[in-house]
């Protein structure tokens, strides 16, 4: 070390204070490396412009973007034992909820809220992957059932965005039981004749997929969303082939029959509006071009009493 290195360098330095640059101020693509600045790829709701790629949205957002002016009532969920079975592996799970909540600002993995979509009123059900991915814990059990509640007591339909890793393995077989819960709460919702539509977000698995996610009145997935039980890799090492390619993509379930429809982000408003019109039988909107008045006809010139008369002559 020498004088230059300890003395000189520090000052200068000390000219230029250090900017804090954000970590998040561009993001790249994970399918063509493609770089986005952070507020662009939210205006576009969180859908990289060159190839498409559906970005995962945490639920505020994804409210945000979907509900009538950003607004929307959020619905009081039941609150559960938060360590039943006292289960610890390298950590407490009381302590892995401490850290979910602090990075989300959320008591669980999903959030449910009403508002309007395209002035249809709707009670709507997201999942977020950021809660510790997403998991089917007795919370989210009691969330989703909440919501089929709330639907079927305002008479509104139901929408569920879904995006799970599976049943959360720290609450053991009472994870489990959220399944028949679950789906128990969605044929109450069938049976007052209401709505139930299921959006399938990249990633949607395990016991999630084999319960409330798959029993949509219409299923929509985003594009490129995986879609299945167990995943891909699991399956390979099972029946030891290859699998197609594609294989649990939301077009290739689509084209196979286990999918609806696939809808991009930025008609899914529209596409979800529509549905529960359809299905609630509300008319459509009155357009602003049908509420125009028509414009007059323009007027005959008025005949003359000379051509009547020739006219009458020449029959």
């Amino acid at each position: 070390m020498n004088w230059i290195e300890n003395v000189v360098r520090p000052k200068i330095r000390g000219l230029w204070p250090k900017r804090e640059v954000p970590e998040n101020l561009w993001v790249k693509c994970p399918e063509t490396g493609e770089m986005v600045f952070h507020q662009d790829l939210e205006a576009n709701q969180f859908v990289f412009p060159g190839s498409g790629y559906h970005q995962r949205m945490d639920a505020p957002t994804r409210l945000r973007h979907l509900m009538d002016d950003g607004a929307w009532e959020t619905i009081p969920t039941p609150s559960v034992v938060a360590d039943p079975l006292r289960f610890r592996d390298e950590r407490r799970y009381t302590d892995r909820l401490k850290t979910a909540k602090a990075k989300t600002g959320r008591e669980d993995a999903v959030v449910v809220a009403a508002g309007a979509i395209e002035a249809v009123p709707v009670v709507v059900a997201v999942q977020d992957f950021d809660f510790m991915g997403g998991s089917l814990g007795m919370a989210a059990g009691e969330a989703i059932v909440t919501g089929a509640r709330t639907a079927v007591e305002r008479h509104l339909p139901y929408i569920l965005f879904a995006a799970s890793g599976g049943a959360r393995m720290q609450e053991g077989i009472l994870s489990l039981m959220q399944m028949p819960r679950t789906t128990v709460a969605v044929e109450e919702v069938k049976e007052a004749g209401l709505p139930y539509v299921v959006v399938l977000t990249n990633p949607t698995t395990g016991g999630v997929t084999a319960s409330y996610a798959m029993l949509g009145d219409v299923q929509i997935a985003e594009p490129g969303a995986l879609i299945g039980f167990a995943g891909p890799r699991v399956i390979e090492q099972t029946i030891r082939e290859k699998l197609p390619e594609g294989f649990q993509r939301s077009e290739y379930l689509m084209e196979h029959g286990m999918v609806d429809m696939v809808v991009h982000r930025h008609e899914l408003r529209a596409t979800l509006a529509r549905l529960c019109r359809l299905l609630m039988k509300q008319p459509e909107p009155v357009r602003a071009a049908e509420l125009e008045p028509a414009e007059p006809a323009p007027e005959q010139p008025a005949r003359a009493e000379g051509d009547s008369e020739t006219a009458s002559a020449a029959a």
